[in-house]
């Protein structure tokens, strides 16, 4: 059995560094090899290097021209990868925001990822409050997020937490001051030993 597992959130959830905590752990859980497929280190090179060319300004990945035209085939190109170390029997932990994926339920669709019935799905969505995530940004000092906080005003009206059918077999995570323990009960739902809860 193969897991395909989703760490998806908006920006300073802490969602890269929740995935490196649980690959491991997640490894010894499941008696597989699991490969870590971060967005941010599959694509920004070269979203820097298209966005460069494009505006003048490669850290540009939060305005329009970004997410109408270059969003969508990056996240195209992370679930595609996913899907051949699926093939060859390597799980897949993906770390992206994907909030779109995730509020329309595509993350669940086998189809639309092209993976069969002997592939295990989780979905993980990481979260806190506005002000720690904004916290987290500044303190991290990304050029990447520089468009975020110029237009905080309107990149914050992107910011949501899932909430009725959205949340159906969605694991919520709070990693505002997430220990030890709260990782070991995300880890025992996303191999199926312990039960979801919303």
């Amino acid at each position: 059995m193969t897991y395909l597992v989703f760490i998806c959130g908006h920006a300073g959830t802490g969602k890269t560094t929740l995935a490196k905590r649980l690959i491991g752990p997640l490894m010894t859980a499941t008696g597989g090899a699991f490969c870590l497929l971060d967005k941010d280190t599959l694509y920004g090179g070269y979203s820097s290097a298209a966005m460069g060319l494009l505006t003048n300004d490669p850290n540009d990945r939060d305005s329009p021209l970004f997410l109408q035209h270059l969003r969508d085939p990056e996240y195209r190109g992370l679930i595609d990868t996913a899907r051949d170390n699926l093939e060859l029997g390597v799980s897949a932990l993906v770390v992206a925001p994907l909030s779109r994926e995730v509020r329309e339920r595509k993350l669940f669709d086998r189809a639309w990822l092209g993976v069969g019935d002997d592939v295990t799905i989780r979905v993980v969505w990481v979260h806190t409050s506005e002000e720690t995530a904004r916290q987290r940004i500044l303190e991290r000092g990304d050029p990447n997020d520089a468009y975020k906080l110029a237009h905080w005003d309107e990149y914050r009206q992107r910011r949501f937490v899932p909430e009725g059918d959205s949340c159906i077999d969605l694991l919520m995570f709070d990693n505002t001051a997430a220990g030890a323990a709260n990782d070991h009960v995300l880890l025992a739902q996303i191999v199926g030993q312990a039960p979801f809860t919303h």
